[in-house]
């Protein structure tokens, strides 16, 4: 079992990261085709072998500056280890993916029960397709005879490597999503299942403050903690409005130490899905902005009140970081520089999404020059890494890490 010495914990979005769940993408990007793209949420192909190895160059990254690297596929095989524990998890992967016939329902449960959890593992993340199992023609359904070989029992997971959005830890506590896509649901079931079961959360008594039996949804790469007592939550493309007042009755109601959400609204549109595809913070008092939509951003406070809490408009994103941060100045360092073609260009390829490891020092795609020699300039140590193979998944090094515990 992985060990952990010191409970999870994430009160700020630059301190010190001491640790962080990451998933190596695998066989899962080898079912992409030009036909399930769309429905996957892709827009290109990956190079499996390419990526893996720019994956494996991000996570040395990680290592060479102190961060202990746990892989979420590695957690799930752990508590699988326990055969109820494995019962429950193959009864639920079946449900999420929608497995309604009796036959191939009891069928599926008796196959995977007989493999290991490292293969159960690999199966929830990598899929299960008709043409691996066989199937009685007598059991076989309508879609077993119209999908034939593309027909897919569990779906893969090819989003998974982006390890932000299933889940955040905000202060002591574990936001699980509540995911908008049909796609990336099973994703909080594995991420949940570690939560129950293993020791990492269990013995830590880590509380919970979002899951998805929330109708709402809301995804990890739409949350900033900002301080121990702010945090800012995108109301994007894939987060609602309704998640986020659900999750800030949660955090005030169950003892977190936030008293302050500012919600930012971003343009509904999926080059900017997350609030992090469009501003993160790289420094006490810095914080990397995508120019382009500006003029299009609301913000609102929700604050903590002695019952309840109360919500307003603020000015402009800069006063309300100012106001809610107790900051003198506020650095927004634009992606791109002040050029809209070359800015738009870099924020398509992730520029914005930096993963801050501490304070002023960020690791950034190497193919961002423009934005990051502005951040070098503004005094930003930048640590680049190669990403043509990562950026087609439309995320960047923060979409890739799911931090746990930061100084």
């Amino acid at each position: 079992m992985t060990k952990v010495v010191t409970a999870p914990r994430v009160s700020s979005e630059i301190n010190k990261l001491k640790m962080a769940i990451l998933h190596r993408p695998g066989k899962e990007l080898e079912r992409l085709t030009p036909q399930n793209l769309s429905e996957l949420l892709f827009d290109d192909i990956p190079w499996v072998r390419r990526i893996q190895e720019e994956h494996d160059n991000f996570v040395k990254v990680l290592q060479q500056n102190n961060v202990q690297v746990l892989y979420l596929q590695n957690l799930l095989e752990e508590i699988l280890k326990e055969e109820n524990v494995k019962e429950k998890f193959i009864d639920e992967l079946l449900q999420v993916n929608g497995v309604t016939s009796p036959k191939i329902n009891n069928y599926l449960k008796e196959f995977l029960k007989e493999k290991s959890p490292n293969n159960v593992a690999e199966i929830a993340i990598a899929g299960l397709a008709l043409n691996e199992i066989k199937i009685k023609k007598s059991m076989m359904g309508l879609a077993e005879y119209i999908y034939q070989d593309n027909y897919f029992y569990i779906k893969p997971l090819p989003n998974l490597y982006f390890t932000r959005d299933p889940g955040a830890m905000i202060d002591g506590g574990l936001m699980i999503s509540s995911m908008k896509t049909a796609a990336r649901k099973p994703e909080t079931l594995i991420l949940k299942y570690i939560y129950k079961y293993h020791e990492i959360f269990r013995k830590n008594n880590i509380p919970w403050w979002y899951d998805d039996s929330y109708p709402h949804s809301i995804e990890g790469g739409d949350v900033l903690v900002l301080s121990e007592k702010v945090i800012a939550v995108g109301c994007s493309e894939r987060t609602t409005p309704q998640a986020i007042e659900q999750l800030a009755h949660n955090l005030f109601e169950k003892g977190s130490s936030v008293e302050r959400i500012l919600v930012v609204q971003i343009p509904i549109n999926r080059s900017y899905m997350h609030l992090d595809t469009v501003f993160t913070m790289v420094d006490t008092n810095r914080f990397v902005f995508y120019p382009g939509i500006k003029n299009e951003l609301r913000v609102f406070s929700i604050i903590k009140e002695e019952k309840g809490f109360s919500i307003h408009q603020e000015k402009d994103l800069q006063t309300a970081l100012k106001n809610a941060l107790n900051l003198y100045t506020i650095d927004i360092i634009p992606t791109g520089g002040l050029n809209a073609i070359t800015s738009a260009r870099e924020q398509w390829n992730d520029s914005t999404n930096t993963l801050a490891i501490a304070p002023g020092v960020i690791v950034t795609y190497s193919r961002n020059e423009i934005s990051n020699k502005i951040m070098e300039k503004e005094g930003i140590k930048v640590i680049p890494i190669e990403g043509s193979e990562l950026s087609r998944g439309r995320g960047g090094p923060r979409c890739m890490t799911m931090p746990l515990l930061r100084e």
